[in-house]
């Protein structure tokens, strides 16, 4: 073997290196090429008297003897010796060995032993990352050096590069020579661009068009627009997934037969591209004829589960209906004890009248029973608190439907992973079942320390402490100061769902919380108003009915302070309703609240945190007067359901709520207690934006009200009663969205405020700088060229507002975001539309 001389990495020039093949065979051929072996013997045949080893130099003797079959006393021939230089070749220790007889049978072998590599360097990696290469690689320092070991390595780069869509990436392998029989191998990595499809062509399809068959596939063509996905990028995997796909779209519009016949990719001459071809045989359309179903189980009454067949003779055939109804049937049947159901269709197709028959056969299963419950991977939280949300135990009959509870009850605690699975595994007995619970637990615990910026608070400082798994008891404690421009707050709640080992919770909650009103000046301003001061406590306690219904009882007392800037709305000593509107001044003292309260909920959602299915339907009334100085009774409802929308990842958010106070002395409701409505629950508006508000229009020189609105006034004075109903489909972003915490959504609300007492209404005249003055109501200003105004009442109407957008909630590092772009699209005079809200740092 001949090589050149190297040096150490650094300082290298390019004529030190060497092709990896040049530098084992002393020639120019290619890693890949079969390397001509020398015969290595020279000598012929007689009886091995001595064995010699020279060359070695990391080797034993003994140890590159014990590859061959030679021994002292033995006779050898020419076939004997090419055996053992076989042997020694394929040990891979050796970059050529040789066998020669120095006379009587003195054999003497020579080897020079392959390298140790002291240095693997991967050169070249931009698009795919280093780390993830060299998990591919077996040769690693230390080892011995081989050709075929790198050209393996080589294969599996490549493959790893096609992998990632780049069949034009070119690996060579090199070798730096270093002293003491070491070598450096280097990857030279060349990763080309990423192949993209540059046409799909589909033959044989008659009853639908390319474009359509196109858009059943996961695999788009490469068009310039499409710069964010990489669904053009060309992926064997996905080649094959999409002939499943061509073959589920056609078997769902009847096509029985539909067959792909050949799906072909052929590289571009550039090794750039490829042009993707599938050949389909479409077949005849069917329609299903006879729909039966057989039970082979005793207590299963065929006639009975028929109604679960949603198919009807003359109707298109489709496979996903039959699967559909396998489900449906499996889970029903789970229900009575039937874990392991077996349901089968069994097909007649009557090829002259295009008819697909079809009976479901109930094959006879035992009925089995729960014969272990085991929970894994649970290393803070309690065993049983995740036990006591198992709707079965040990020895309970099996029920698909207790099981499927089970999981959304565990996964709605939200202290685990996502698509939590309760596996059912055979038990030691057919008619016992094993059901395992693996789970991954995630942080229950923050602290929060943000600032950022509302469009409806402006700037917001937040800090937050929750731990929602206290002491892997599933109790939760939060701890929480907030401050923003319009208002600031302390919290503190600890809340006990297990109360004594019972179906008990018992919570607690301590408060203070300052608000700040305002209104809209007539340059747009805002304007500070009434202050509210509340300082209070509730204690609360919960407990379930049935499965899905639940009560809960609360008891609060608070204290409230509303006062108002005295230097800008008192005169004389008293709040002045030209300057600050009856309704505030009505408002302003000292109250008490005690207040007591029930809420009876139906809950019946997969995932409380982020549902997919299900309902929540919540009613409760809370009554103030026993003790206090205020004295009221308010009801709300709310109700949301969610569904999943054609079998996509698609969640449609059908919801609505409704509230209503009214008094339960002369006095009136007040200001403090009414219901508001806008931003950011009813978006499109701003805050407070919708239902009856007092509009503060000035004079004008003539006396008539001004009707330009960027010089009113207006203060909302809200309701006693409003609804709130809203259709939202939230779009999924996959993997990577729901790692982010991105939750994109398209909506439409709807809803009203009214009914509203906003006091005596205030009409001030203009006075004249000069000449007769008008009469003046009191309290009016009476100074010579002092401008006048008159309010109106508007928004009390229970017409309905309507608004359409799109938003997205984001739980970024730093908090909570949420933004939506919504349009008012039918308002009442007086409401407030806004386009663009966000939030940050702040929940919503």
């Amino acid at each position: 073997m001949v090589t050149r001389a190297c040096g150490p990495r650094g300082g290298r020039s390019a004529g030190r290196w060497l092709p990896l093949a040049a530098a084992l065979l002393a020639s120019a051929a290619p890693l890949g090429a079969q390397a001509p072996q020398p015969s290595g013997i020279v000598a012929s045949s007689g009886v091995v008297r001595s064995l010699r080893v020279i060359g070695n130099e990391r080797l034993e003797p003994e140890t590159v003897l014990s590859y061959t079959d030679l021994a002292a006393g033995q006779p050898y021939d020419r076939e004997e010796l090419d055996r053992a230089l076989k042997d020694l070749f394929a040990s891979e220790l050796f970059a050529d060995v040789r066998i020669r007889d120095d006379g009587d049978g003195n054999l003497v072998i020579e080897v020079r032993e392959n390298p140790v590599i002291n240095r693997v360097i991967i050169e070249g990696a931009k698009r795919v990352k280093e780390d993830k290469i060299r998990e591919e690689i077996r040769v690693a320092p230390r080892q011995i050096f081989t050709r075929s070991k790198a050209r393996a390595d080589v294969a599996r780069i490549l493959e790893l590069y096609r992998r990632s869509g780049r069949f034009a990436a070119q690996v060579e392998p090199k070798i730096v020579q270093l002293e003491q029989n070491r070598v450096d191998l280097v990857f030279e990595i060349s990763e080309g661009p990423k192949s993209k499809i540059r046409q799909i062509n589909i033959i044989g399809n008659q009853r639908f068009d390319d474009g359509k068959l196109r858009s059943e596939m996961a695999s788009r063509q490469a068009r310039p627009l499409r710069i964010f996905t990489s669904r053009d990028t060309y992926d064997p995997d996905r080649l094959a997934f999409d002939q499943q796909k061509l073959r589920q779209f056609y078997l769902t519009q009847g096509y029985a037969d539909f067959r792909v016949v050949s799906a072909i990719a052929e590289l571009t001459p550039d090794r750039r591209d490829f042009i993707v071809t599938y050949v389909v045989e479409e077949g005849e359309r069917y329609r299903f004829g006879e729909v039966g179903l057989v039970s082979q189980i005793r207590d299963i009454d065929a006639e009975a589960f028929k109604s679960l067949l949603p198919m009807k003779e003359g109707d298109w055939y489709n496979a996903k209906l039959i699967e559909d109804t396998i489900d449906s049937i499996t889970e029903t049947v789970g229900l009575l004890g039937y874990a392991f159901a077996d349901v089968r269709p069994q097909f007649r197709r009557d090829r002259d009248d295009l008819r697909m028959n079809v009976t479901f056969v109930i094959n006879e299963v035992p009925r089995v029973y729960v014969e272990s419950v085991t929970i894994n991977g649970n290393t803070i939280t309690a065993d049983d608190v995740i036990r006591r949300e198992f709707r079965l135990a040990e020895g309970d009959a099996f029920n698909s439907l207790k099981v499927k509870r089970s999981r959304d009850r565990i996964q709605s605690l939200g202290f685990f992973q996502e698509k939590l699975e309760v596996q059912q595994k055979p038990g030691s007995a057919p008619d016992k079942i094993a059901l395992q619970l693996d789970v991954e637990e995630r942080p229950t615990g923050s602290i929060q320390v943000s600032a950022g910026y509302s469009s409806l608070e402006g700037l917001i400082l937040n800090f937050a402490v929750e731990q929602r798994n206290f002491r892997g008891r599933a109790q939760n404690l939060r701890f929480g100061v907030n401050w923003s421009q319009f208002s600031r707050g302390i919290d503190l709640g600890f809340t006990e769902p297990y109360l004594f080992g019972r179906n008990l919770a018992l919570g607690a909650d301590v408060f203070r919380r300052d608000f700040s009103s305002f209104r809209f000046g007539n340059d747009g301003r805002r304007i500070d108003t009434y202050n509210q001061l509340t300082t209070g406590f509730q204690v609360r306690t919960g407990f379930p009915i049935t499965e899905y219904w639940s009560a809960s009882l609360r008891y609060g007392l608070t204290f409230d302070n509303v006062t108002v800037d005295e230097t800008l709305f008192f005169t004389d000593g008293q709040c002045d309703p030209i300057k600050a509107g009856r309704f505030i001044c009505d408002a302003l003292g000292k109250y008490s609240t005690s207040l007591l309260g029930y809420s009876i909920a139906f809950d019946s959602l997969d995932n409380r945190l982020r549902p997919t299915r299900g309902q929540r339907l919540v009613v409760s009334q809370d009554l103030a007067g026993l003790g206090g100085t205020v004295n009221y009774l308010r009801s709300r409802v709310n109700y949301d359901r969610y569904r999943r929308l054609f079998g996509t990842g698609l969640v449609l958010n059908l919801g609505g709520e409704a509230g209503h106070i009214m008094s339960l002395d002369s006095e009136d409701i007040r200001l403090t207690d009414r219901f508001f409505l806008g931003e950011p629950r009813f978006r499109g508006f701003e805050i407070r934006g919708v239902g009856p508000r007092v509009i503060r229009k000035p004079l004008l020189a003539d006396g008539t009200p001004s009707p330009d609105p960027d010089t009113w006034a207006d203060d909302s004075v809200g309701g006693r009663l409003y609804y709130l109903a809203r259709a939202e489909v939230i779009v999924p972003l996959g993997a990577t969205g729901d790692e982010l915490g991105l939750r994109p959504s398209v909506y439409v609300d709807v809803g009203s405020l009214w009914r509203s007492n906003p006091g005596k209404l205030i009409f001030c005249p203009n006075i004249p700088a000069e000449g007769d003055l008008p009469t003046i109501p009191a309290g009016c200003p009476t100074e010579r060229g002092t401008p006048g105004f008159q309010e109106f009442y508007a928004g009390d109407t229970a017409k309905p507002r309507i608004s359409v957008g799109a938003g997205v909630n984001w739980n970024s590092p730093f908090g909570p975001f949420r933004i939506d772009i919504a349009k008012a699209i039918k308002k009442a005079e007086g409401d407030r539309d806004q386009l663009f809200q966000f939030n940050v740092g702040t929940q919503f």
